[in-house]
């Protein structure tokens, strides 16, 4: 798997970014005539044919690179320290947190290198299995055989019996099974009985959200507006309520799709005060030291901005379609050459097709230097051939590990795929490295007869459409967006309709995302989603009505303003949390289902934040007194928690856990309050924020 070559992520600080890893002084990897192989490996040796290059550089004739994780029993590989799972070859993969280390389920579990994980949904405690996910490594052996001028011909193996070529990737139990594997289990199987079996389409959203009845098990108030801010923002507040009930539900979401129409927030605007975000990447290289004397890190810049349009947009459906593609389309802020090039990738491919043609999107992705670069294409050529994007292009970003392809599928695309490469940090064709010959991939095929550039490149852009509307990419596609915003376990009929959506409307997100909310499976499905790390914060600032400008009397370090500060500090802490946007040094991105996120520490850790920030500690940024949260506070204490609860989540406690919340205060319902609650208002506040119907979107 293309994991065991991504560069390791590296401690940041707010030095800047000097310290640079690559292995040219200008900061990132060119593939130019002067150095037509500049990947860092050794030479690669004389044989037939193109030769595979693995972690460990190029592989000895007649041998297979070696190093794909042990399959366990049930299939999944043995887990490392840390969660990852150690392959045999002796390399892992990049360090860095990963999910809390939990005790394994014993000898007793169905399978080895499971995780217990104590999950908490509607007051119930399950232990919950997750799956260790198995990771394999990029490279599947030594191709040796003679296919110069044609990649279709038949092929044994890979160079190990253990791997023929036509094996499907998906008997190789890969990381991108994540959800299914979390899902898997006792506590999965607990959480799919409560989702909606199944539902059917509708004139419009509003017409859905009328005509379904929610029949689900679940805190949260079965209120359709309630319902959709939830999960279509970051986090209710009661502008979004308000918008959502003066608009209308059709008209509201009609505008959210248009996010070019919605004027940029303050917090928006305030967004210049970070200077490498408008700077390409040859400005970035070319300001490095100036930058860094300012004490700017642009890859963490990119970062600070998408936390900061997370808590202050209002194009918030926008914003949460970015974290999704951010996780599909994964790459890493963190990894050798994001300093350069991942604010580009964000601007250019990520946020300019979130809302338009994945097709277009995928296209463009391939031919940006910070994904060639993160995924080591710019180190394959014809005759030492990297397949890292290859296979995630395949495995990850279009048909899925299930989709049909098999290793010969792609280590033909990987031969396709040469010759992309970067210069002077731009996107650049080497004719000279690119393989010249028949291929024939899932279904597409091509003579392949040309090294001329436009040509050559116009194939590969033709092989990327072809997966980025291939059926299975339609379902992974598909199964992606109602795990999102349906449920852990959607039913199989929303899946199916939004794939139907996507293959007719050639990729187009738009009308995939009106078939979602015109669908009863997404309004029935209340309260089954769970808030990850990044997410319960970025709603508690919501929540809390946390301002962009800073505290009276705030200075800040002379080099960054309070609000650059403030960002960096809320990043950090998602860092603490383990999860943060672009945070994964993997390329497959977040797991998206709760059981992936169970953690009382992790939980602890985000009440600990919802207190420093009704104490109003990160001076760089302004607040609302806990006491005057709501506006006319009523006089005894059992209304006074009514009024914060609709205030913080939108609704009322349950008269078990309203009297949870008055027993943190030592008071009863018809005790008589001020507005600071007799003192405890912070308190009071925090445990309402500990609460499911914040956890829960």
């Amino acid at each position: 798997m293309a994991d065991l070559n991504v560069p390791p992520r590296r401690p940041r600080d707010d030095r800047g970014w000097d310290g640079y890893q690559h292995p040219h002084p200008d900061g990132y990897r060119d593939m130019d005539s002067a150095a037509p192989y500049a990947g860092g490996h050794p030479a690669p040796q004389s044989g037939a044919g193109p030769q595979w290059v693995g972690p460990n550089g190029f592989a000895p004739a007649g041998h297979a690179t070696g190093g794909y994780a042990q399959p366990a029993a049930g299939g999944y590989a043995q887990p490392a320290p840390g969660g990852y799972a150690q392959p045999a070859g002796g390399y892992g993969p990049p360090p860095g947190p990963g999910l809390p280390s939990l005790d394994d389920d014993g000898a007793d579990a169905p399978r080895s290198g499971r995780r217990r994980a104590l999950a908490t949904l509607g007051g119930a405690a399950v232990v919950a299995g997750g799956a260790a996910l198995a990771l394999s490594p990029q490279i599947r052996g030594l191709f040796t055989d003679e296919a110069a001028g044609d990649a279709t011909g038949t092929v044994t193996t890979d160079g190990t019996t253990a791997r023929p070529s036509g094996q499907q990737p998906s008997t190789v139990r890969t990381y991108t099974e994540q959800n299914e594997s979390y899902m898997g289990s006792r506590a999965g199987a607990a959480l799919k009985r409560n989702a909606p079996a199944g539902g059917r389409l509708f004139g419009s959203p509003a017409a859905a959200a009328e005509a379904t009845e929610v029949t689900v098990k679940t805190v949260l108030a079965k209120d359709p507006i309630r319902h959709l801010a939830s999960r279509t923002t970051f986090g209710p507040t009661p502008k979004v309520i308000a918008d959502i009930k003066r608009l209308g539900i059709d008209d509201w979401l009609r505008q959210q799709l248009e996010p070019e129409k919605i004027a940029p927030t303050k917090a928006e605007l305030k967004l210049a005060e970070l200077p490498s975000l408008k700077l390409s990447p040859t400005q970035l290289r070319d300001q490095r030291e100036q930058l860094n004397e300012r004490g700017v890190d642009p890859a963490r810049e990119t970062v600070d901005a998408t936390i900061a349009r997370q808590i202050w947009s209002d194009r918030q459906l926008f914003e949460v379609m970015v974290d999704f593609w951010n996780d599909f389309l994964h790459v890493a802020a963190d990894f050798d050459g994001g300093e350069n090039y991942r604010n580009a990738f964000d601007r250019d491919v990520i946020r300019k097709h979130a809302l338009g043609s994945y097709p277009d999107m995928l296209v463009a992705a391939n031919k940006h230097p910070a994904l060639l670069l993160y995924l080591n294409q710019v180190d394959s050529r014809k005759d030492a051939i990297n397949e890292n994007l290859a296979r995630e292009n395949l495995e990850l970003y279009s048909v899925g590990v299930d989709g049909g392809y098999t290793e010969k599928d792609v280590r033909q695309a990987a031969m396709l795929q040469t010759g992309r490469g970067v210069a002077d940090g731009k996107y650049m064709f080497f004719a000279d490295r690119h393989y010249v010959g028949k291929v024939k991939i899932l279904g597409f095929s091509h003579a392949n007869n040309s090294s001329d550039p436009k040509v050559a490149d116009k194939v590969i852009d033709s092989y990327i459409r072809y997966i980025a509307l291939h059926p299975s990419t339609a379902k992974y596609v598909a199964q992606n967006l109602a795990t999102r915003f349906v449920s852990d376990t959607p039913p199989k009929s929303i899946v199916d309709r939004l794939a139907k959506a996507y293959t007719t409307n050639k990729g187009n997100i738009r009308p995939v995302l009106a078939t979602l909310f015109s669908s009863s499976e997404f309004w029935a499905a209340v309260g089954q989603k769970v808030r990850r790390p990044m997410e319960y914060l970025v709603a508690t600032y919501r929540s809390l009505g946390v301002g962009p400008d800073a505290t009276a009397g705030f200075e800040g370090d002379k080099r960054r303003t309070p609000f650059a500060q403030g960002l960096r500090q809320i990043q950090d802490k998602m860092r603490e949390l383990g999860q943060y946007p672009m945070g994964k040094p993997t390329p497959d991105g977040y797991a998206d289902v709760y059981l992936a996120w169970t953690s009382a520490g992790t939980m602890i850790d985000g009440w600990n934040e919802a207190g420093d920030l009704l104490g109003g500690w990160r001076k760089q940024f302004t607040y609302v007194k806990p006491e005057k949260l709501v506006a006319k506070p009523p006089a005894t204490a059992g209304a006074y928690v009514d009024a914060l609860a609709q205030k913080l989540v939108h609704q009322k406690l349950s008269a078990k856990e309203k009297k949870l919340v008055l027993a943190v205060a030592g008071v009863t319902e018809s005790t008589k309050v001020d507005a600071t609650f007799n003192g405890a208002i912070a308190a009071v506040a925090r445990t309402i924020l500990a609460s499911p119907q914040h956890h829960l979107r």
